[in-house]
């Protein structure tokens, strides 16, 4: 089996090699990494600590991650080197930064080559993956060198559950030999189970996007960014996050027609990826309108109160959300299926979005049921939508102090995976070996 997915995965590779070479050569992206990709060239670990290596595989898995690493790492101090890998240059480039004391690189391309080198190298005793990350010839290998594996943060979208049921045969053996299965809800776990996980593994721990969501609006950096954007009390700020086009086009024309009767709107434009920056600049531009960019501010240099704010820079979005009045999140007037709105929603905006957020399934029905959020359905919905926010302080107010609520009520999952991921450690194949 796993020299035919080798050969899928060759045939995979040629298909999108025109499309890798674009955009190395166009946005500079897949240029690094190539060896610990294609050959598993991960770091040698050496010393008597045994290993536990979590994957995420970009910057949204990586910040949850990091939860998930500091909580284990305080619960078991000094017990366990760490490794890190992610699968993307910005996943890599955060993971650097915010694991600078673990060993960070880049997760293997699911080659049985690449896969079993890597695990070689590691000499991981567990193996901890991060949301839905279920590669066939990776799991085969942990499998086969007696690598215990944990699905952390697990979710089945039921469009994901349709296509893995078609392969189900396949699956179920790999799903099976997870010795962890932390899920979001109930119904991810009824899913995975339903697919092949072993129901005493499979636990329900809730969403870890729900930790550590801050809600103060009074820390360092937030505050650092009101100074920075020259927003005062008065004014009303609305944030278009995590955006893809043409969904900054959208926020932007609304903001020119609305700021005709309201002077005091800001607007901030935060696009997904860092190779669409200078595009969306190019957009504010053309549109007529004055441009400040995050990358180029400084001490002195602090933005003009009419112009346009564009934070073209990675890893600042979430204490950007503090200043949000009004929360449009990106990725839902599309087919990437929404973005993470849970920082909004905690900082207490009004958080709007469109109409595809599959990603966020529950997390949409949970803010919607609770009044805490507005889902539209076109982007025609949008200045209208603004506009009555804008008009409304007591609408626009409780639908921030409902999201809120809900953030608070369901905070605690990272202890639960913590505490699982330790039992399992310290109770299973880990614990026979010392004693042995």
């Amino acid at each position: 089996m796993k020299w035919i997915l080798n050969c899928i995965y060759v045939l995979l590779l040629l298909v999108l090699s025109p499309v890798i070479l674009w955009r190395s050569l166009r946005h500079g992206r897949y240029r690094n990494g190539w060896r610990e990709k294609l050959f598993g060239s991960l770091p040698i670990s050496t010393g008597d600590n045994p290993v536990v290596w979590f994957h995420a595989v970009s910057v949204g898995e990586v910040v949850q991650l990091q939860k998930i690493v500091d909580a284990f790492r305080t619960e078991t101090g000094d017990t366990f080197r760490i490794v890190v890998t992610s699968s993307t240059d910005t996943g890599f480039g955060l993971a650097t930064s915010r694991f600078s004391d673990c060993t960070v690189s880049w997760f293997p391309l699911d080659f049985s080559w690449a896969v079993a080198n890597a695990i070689r190298r590691v000499k991981p005793a567990m193996v901890v993956l991060v949301e839905l990350e279920l590669w066939p010839n990776f799991l085969s290998e942990c499998g086969t060198a007696g690598v215990m594996t944990a699905l952390a943060n697990a979710r089945m979208s039921e469009r994901s559950f349709r296509g893995y049921s078609r392969v189900r045969p396949i699956m179920a053996p790999l799903l099976g030999q997870f010795n962890v299965v932390a899920a979001q809800t109930e119904e991810y776990a009824s899913r995975l189970r339903r697919l092949g996980t072993s129901a005493t593994a499979t636990q329900v721990t809730g969403s870890i996007k729900f930790d550590g969501v801050t809600a103060n609006h009074e820390n360092a950096a937030t505050i650092e960014f009101r100074r920075l954007f020259s927003i005062s009390d008065g004014d009303v700020v609305l944030i278009a996050g995590s955006t893809q086009h043409p969904e900054e086009q959208m926020a932007l024309d609304a903001w020119m027609e609305l700021r005709k009767e309201r002077t005091n709107l800001r607007l901030i434009l935060v696009p997904r990826h860092k190779e669409r920056f200078d595009d969306v600049a190019a957009v504010v531009r053309a549109s007529g309108c004055q441009l400040y960019r995050r990358s180029e501010s400084s001490e002195e240099n602090a933005a003009p109160r009419n112009a346009a704010i564009l934070l073209d820079t990675i890893g600042e979005l979430s204490a950007c959300w503090g200043l949000a009045d009004i929360a449009f999140v990106g990725g839902s007037f599309g087919p990437r299926g929404g973005q993470n709105m849970l920082e909004p929603a905690a900082h207490g905006a009004a958080v709007l979005f469109g109409p595809n957020t599959w990603n966020f399934k529950d997390i949409v029905d949970q803010l919607r049921r609770a009044e805490a959020a507005v889902q539209l359905q076109t982007q025609d919905e949008f200045l209208p939508t603004v506009k009555r926010l804008l008009s409304d302080a007591d609408a626009r107010n409780r639908l921030g102090q409902n999201a809120r609520k809900i953030i608070v009520a369901q905070q605690g999952a990272v202890e639960k995976t913590t505490r699982l991921l330790c039992d399992e450690l310290s109770g299973g194949r880990l614990a026979s070996r010392d004693a042995a």
